[in-house]
């Protein structure tokens, strides 16, 4: 089971920041996540994929960088822990 309580919204915001700075495929290639399926974690108006940023920002909290299999992406899953550090989360497409 993983430890989110290591991962904070300073985390969060960094890995948004960089998916910003690198762009969608070059951010999913450096941490080996994919495109969202069903859900947008948002931000001043921007959508970024909420397994991937959460993914990531465990990995700039631990250092310990997860594969995607490790973890759900879904409602149970990064948006249920995203929302609780926060953040907006919303199905895809809503606005």
């Amino acid at each position: 089971m993983i430890d989110w309580g290591q991962v904070t919204p300073a985390e969060v915001e960094r890995a948004m920041d960089e998916y910003d700075r690198l762009g969608a495929e070059p951010f999913f290639a450096a941490h080996g996540f994919a495109p969202t399926t069903t859900y947008e974690l948002v931000r001043e108006g921007r959508t970024y994929p909420p397994k991937a940023i959460l993914g990531t920002a465990f990995e700039l909290a631990t250092g310990r960088r997860l594969a995607s299999g490790e973890f759900e992406g879904g409602k149970a899953g990064a948006v249920k822990v995203l929302g609780e550090l926060g953040f907006a989360v919303q199905r895809k497409g809503e606005r």
